[in-house]
Formats: structure tokens, sequence, C-alpha cells
């Protein structure tokens, strides 16, 4: 929820000084009142922010500010909701959902800024505030959706919603559905037990969160015999070993990303090595988090029985385009055995080049990226190593994506140096509309670093709301080595593609045109919110913007057309690989959420292994993407049986590319049409009528098994 203040505890501070007399007691306490209103007008977290589209201000905000904001802002939004649970006027949309819309700004405030960056720069302080604060977090919404008397209030306006404009009514529906699902309809000693739940599941998911962060430190291998890292090119080496130089140690440092395919994998040569990084991957964090993962899936099935679901599964996906996990697993079960099958036909390959090279037996999981490499160098003569060098970081990101937007919706970018930025990393871009007029700001943060999530995601600072007359400040994270100092970030195409894919999500939140901030830019279903990512992802493919970015960093001379066709033609290579690792997470995830409070789970791994086996995706060479201890989307981030959104949406993304080539390509046009039925909504209409809108039907899945390549 989106807030105002009602009153200050600077002001607040001011008249209790104001009052004191002057025995020695009474002067200690103004002092200390004095230095807490020193402190308070230093926190620059208190009051909105004065720079350009209220950016935070990174270079002031300090560690000490954010529990003080916390504090403070949970106590304002309390005395909020108390006067609308207790006003003595007749419950109406604008003294009760539009009042529940504009409360808590400053808890707003403080918590977009806070696990925003405590995702980009963690450290042992922001560890603990995070452990201290999201229990207290976690009360205080129960405080709010729990409050009987504030329940009557929003169901009296949901009641008579029908004489409500259509955006009000649409918000009054979205908080009604918060309430109901947070379980405002149960009884006093039921409601206490779900705030027992809460407070239990929001500590778990925070300590399994830090416990993969931390193996991001932790689970490291270092190399002292650079013989052993063959395969890997001089750049690659240098950047190993500014790593262990870093860490105060004498080597080659090769740290994991939160995937279980680790990228290294696909140039290492020493396969014993290759093994060792691979098992290292699969199974890191299960001692710490394989209790947790017992706790709160059961805990999560606790909850939702007590909201009436038969598990949490259910729960989740009830208010989701899906609908009913049976259409979930429909989909995800239709597609296994053809990937399972693409799969196999793919390790035939692979294994018959395993076996020219005197390596016996079928291919193990730390084997296929290494081989697949060379069936694909074989069958599409295509070296990474000779492509790499035209997909600069620079160049893709101003000279291709900046490129297609404009392209496609008339955007351009200009960067902003004088604005403070939340990392030395980052860069930051005003974008404007063709006809000048100013959209937002695009922050873009492409390196990994200690102390950072892994994986790319997009997020917000502030939100576009025509309510609170505010505009889009979004930004984009990726997890790239960064290279040796003087050295060029080169990209792997896979890199590529995730840049594109995350500015897909910062595009919803830049072009968003709603009125209330709860219902705009990404704030929509998990799986529909995926779709506008995904759909940009074929853009960095299209063959205009390739050759406008594909040029060599050192020469500046466009990518060789038949190096271009063969990058073209091999978009589809490992596609059986890829979607049976993505599949397996994904049942995965939901056969966890289908445990109900009888069920009784025992060993991770070992439900791991049967709910594979249960869906024909126990395929041993290629394991989950995410196993359990450390697939943080389900266990920690929003994603819990969601998953499944990345498949869900993905149909709706190739068959929205597929019609739009099929009506130009990429022109002005089609962009246009897209933002206006798509990304300018949020969530204020119906999703798939939003859809049909843009598309004139419901999507098919047709376009989706030719994008995977799984027609053939």
């Amino acid at each position: 929820m989106r807030k105002t203040l009602l009153a200050s505890a600077v002001t607040t501070a001011l008249l209790l000084a104001g009052c004191s007399g002057s025995d020695s007691s009474a002067t200690d306490s103004a002092e200390n009142t004095m230095n807490e209103m020193q402190n308070q007008t230093q926190n620059v977290l208190l009051q909105p922010s004065e720079l350009p589209y209220q950016t935070p201000q990174f270079d002031k905000i300090k560690t000490a500010d954010y529990e003080p904001a916390f504090t403070q802002g949970m106590r304002e939004q309390a005395a909020e909701i108390e006067l609308i649970a207790q006003s003595e006027q007749p419950a109406s949309f604008e003294n009760t959902i539009l009042a529940l819309e504009d409360s808590g700004v400053l808890l707003s405030r403080a918590e977009t800024v806070f696990f925003n960056l405590s995702s980009i720069a963690s450290n042992d302080e922001i560890q603990r505030i995070e452990a201290d604060i999201a229990p207290k977090l976690a009360a205080h919404s129960d405080n709010i959706f729990l409050n009987d008397t504030l329940f009557k209030r929003v169901k009296k306006v949901y009641e008579n919603k029908e004489a409500l404009s259509k955006i009000d009514q649409r918000l009054t529906e979205y908080y009604y559905k918060q309430f109901i699902r947070a379980g405002a309809n149960l009884s006093d000693d039921d409601k206490a037990t779900m705030r027992a739940l809460n407070e239990e599941i929001t500590t778990l998911q925070t300590d399994f969160s830090q416990n993969v962060l931390a193996s991001f430190k932790n689970d490291t291998l270092l190399v002292s015999d650079v013989g052993q890292l063959a395969g890997l090119s001089d750049s690659d080496k240098t950047s190993l070993k500014s790593a262990a130089k870093k860490a105060g140690k004498d080597g080659y440092l090769i740290s994991l990303v939160n995937t279980t395919r680790q990228p290294i994998l696909s140039s290492l040569e020493n396969r014993g090595l290759r093994e060792k990084i691979w098992r290292q991957s699969a199974t890191r964090a299960m001692d710490v988090n394989g209790p947790i993962i017992l706790k709160l899936t059961k805990l999560r099935a606790q909850k939702a029985a007590l909201l009436g679901f038969d598990n949490w599964a259910s729960y989740q996906i009830d208010d989701q385009m899906a609908a009913t996990p049976d259409n979930v697993f429909n989909i995800l079960d239709d597609l296994a055995p053809k990937a399972v099958e693409k799969a196999k036909r793919e390790a035939a390959d692979i294994e018959k080049v395993m076996h020219e090279e005197g390596i016996s037996g079928a291919v193990k999981p730390w084997d296929w990226a290494f081989y697949a490499e060379k069936v694909r160098k074989a069958k599409y003569d295509l070296d990474d190593s000779e492509v790499k060098p035209y997909f600069e970081l620079t160049s893709v990101l101003e000279n291709g994506l900046f490129f297609a937007m404009e392209k496609l919706y008339g955007i351009t970018f200009k960067e902003r140096t004088d604005l403070p930025l939340y990392v030395e990393d980052a860069r930051a871009f005003e974008v404007f509309n063709q006809d000048g007029s100013a959209i937002g700001l695009f922050f873009f943060d492409p390196y990994a670093r200690e102390g950072k999530a892994g994986g790319a995601w997009m997020s917000e600072f502030v939100t576009q709301s025509f309510h609170n007359n505010t505009k889009p400040v979004v930004f984009n994270e990726l997890n790239i080595v960064k290279p040796a100092e003087g050295e060029p970030t080169l990209l792997s195409f896979d890199e590529v593609t995730t840049l594109f894919h995350e500015f897909g999500h910062a595009a919803h939140g830049l072009f968003s045109q709603v009125k209330y901030p709860s219902l705009a830019g990404t704030a929509t279903a998990r799986d529909f919110v995926e779709f506008p990512s995904q759909f940009h992802e074929d853009w960095a493919i299209e063959p205009s913007v390739l050759a406008n970015y594909a040029k060599h960093y050192e020469t500046g001379a466009p990518i060789p057309k038949p190096l271009l066709d063969k990058v073209l033609k091999a978009v589809k290579f490992n596609q059986g690989y890829d979607t049976t690792e993505y599949l397996a997470s994904a049942l995965l995830d939901m056969e966890w959420h289908m445990i109900d409070t009888d069920t009784k789970v025992a060993d991770v791994e070992r439900f791991e292994q049967q709910a594979l086996a249960k869906h024909g995706i126990a395929y041993a060479p290629i394991p989950p993407r995410y196993k359990s201890a450390y697939f943080s989307h389900t266990f920690a981030g929003g994603y819990s049986a969601g998953y499944y959104a990345y498949l869900w949406t993905e149909v709706l993304a190739a068959d929205a590319f597929a019609y739009m080539q099929d009506n130009g390509g990429l022109t002005q046009d089609n962009g246009s049409q897209f933002r206006e039925e798509i990304l300018s909504k949020g969530n204020s209409e119906d999703l798939m009528q939003n859809y049909v809108d843009f598309r004139g039907q419901k999507p098919e899945v047709d376009a989706l098994l030719e994008r995977r390549g799984l027609d053939q």
C-alpha cells in the first residue's frame, strides 16, 4: 500500500522538548529528545526525496536510517488505520478504500529502498536488520488485514461497488481479496493462529534467503594450478585470479551462480574439476536449508488449510490466471515428455562426441555443457569465443536494446550523470517519449558482486501513479562477471537475451498509465508478469537489431553475415535440456506445495527424486535448474507454487511475438499497440481481456513449441 503521513514524529519531538522543565532529569530528557530529533532530520528516508522523480538520495542514506524509518513508518500507518477503522462516517470508497491506498507512505518508502538495496548490496548489518524487521512487518500487516472493524468497512464498500467507476471497482476488489486471503473472515482463535504462522513463515523465508546469499560467499573453489583451468580464455583466468586476490587468497577463485548449471562448465576441459564444481553447486546449502524447507512447506500447508484450501498451491494459484493446480499440471505434464524426448536426442549427439574422445558411458550432468558446446561448434561451426567479441556490454545495451526500443516504441534514453547511484557500477538513464515528454528513470547495474543476490531481476524505487502524480523509477539487475580492470565486458548470447528480458519488465513499469499505485506497472498476477519480459527477449535476435549492436569491440567491424547466420540458427540448440531443467524445477515447486497438513516428509532429496519421477522428468543428466536447497524463487521469493509462470507466460510471449512478426515486425505501429493494450494497463483491467484486445484472440501454444524447437 502507498501512503501519506498523518503526523511527523519530528513535530512531536519538538512539542515534547518545548514542554520540558528546568530540573536535571528533564534537561537530560530534552537533550535525548533533541539528539533523536537531530538524527531524524538527518534521516533522508523520513521525507520524500527532492531529487528528480523522487529518486532516493542514495548518497545520503545510511544503514542506521532504516530501523528508525521502519519504526516510525509502522507507527504512523497504525494510527492512520485506526482512524479509518474507527471513523463514524458510513463506509465509502474515499474514506475507506482510498484511505487505505493512501496510508503508510513512509513505511512504503523505507521498505522499497531497504529491500531493493538489501538484494543489491547486502552485508552483515543489513542481514541483521532484515532478520529483525521481517517478523515485525508481518505482524504489522496482520494488524491491518486481520482488523475486523476495518474489514467490515471494506466489505461494505465491496458490496456496493457497482456504483463506482471501473478503476475504483478494481481497487476495491483488490483490497477486498487482500483481506479475504489474509484471513479476515477467520474466527478470533484462527486469527491468532494465522498471526503465529505468518511470523514463523516470514522468519524462515528470511533465513532461507540469507543462507543462499551466504553460499555465494562460502561455496567457492580455489584452484592453485592454472593447468587445471585449460579451456578457459586468458581473460577468464585473469578474472578468477583477480577474484582470489580480492578475497585475500592465492590462486584462481571460482564462485558459483545460483543455478545448478554453472556457466564455467561449458569451457573447462578438466573433467574432475567439472564434477567437483557441479557437485558443490548441486548440494550447496542443503545442511542449513533442508530443515527450513521441511518446516516451511508444512507451515504453508497449515496456513492454506486455515483459509479453506487443500494445499498451498491451491491457495496461491486461486487468484492467478491459471486458477487451479490442475490447469498448471496440464500444461507442464503435456510438455514434459516432449522436452525429455528432445533432450535424449541431444544426449545421443553428446555421447557420440564423448565416446570418440574415449569417455565411455552415459553423459553426466557435469559433462553436458562441455560436450554440448562441442556439438554446437560442430553442428553450427560456432565457437562462443569467436562470437563473444561482438557482444560487448555497452554496445548491446545502447546499440542493441536502446536501438530496438526506439524502433518499437519511439523512446530515447539520456544518461544522467548528475544523479547519485546506489552502487558505483550502476548507470542512470532518463527515458523520453518521441515528443520529448519524460517517461521516467531507468537504472542499470550489470555486475555480480559480494552481497548481491544471484540471478537477474527488475524492480522499482518509485511506482507510476496518476493519483500520486509520480512517474516510474525502475531498475534492472544482472549478474555478469566483472572483467579485470581495463578489460572489456564480453557477453555470452544467453546474457544478451537476459538483458533484453529484464528490460521487458522495466518497460512494463515505465509505460504504466494507471491511476492507483497498487494496480500499476508490474503489480499483476505472477503468471502474467513474465509475459512482457519474455516477449522482449526475441528482439535480441531481430536481424536489424543484431546488425546494429553485434560489432567487434576492438575494430568496430559488424559481425560477419555467415557468423550472424550461425548465431541465429543456433538459438534453438539445446532446448531439450533448457526446457527439461526448467520443467523439473517448476514441477518440483508445485509438488512441494501440493503437500497437505497430513503429509509427512522427512528427507528433502528423497522427496525431490520422487516428485520428478512422478512426472517423468527425472532424467539423470539434467537436474532441476534449481534444486530445493537454493530454490529462492519458491522458498524465499514471491514464486511459491508460481515458478510455472515462466512457461505459462511464454505461451503468451511466443504467440504475441509471432503475431507481431506476421504484421510487420519491429514497427512503431506494433509497439504502440502492445504498449497501449498490454504495458500501460498494469492490473487495472482483466489481464486475459487485455491480451485478447491486443491479439484479437486467446493465445495458442503452437508458437511456443516452435520457439523452443519442440515441434521438431
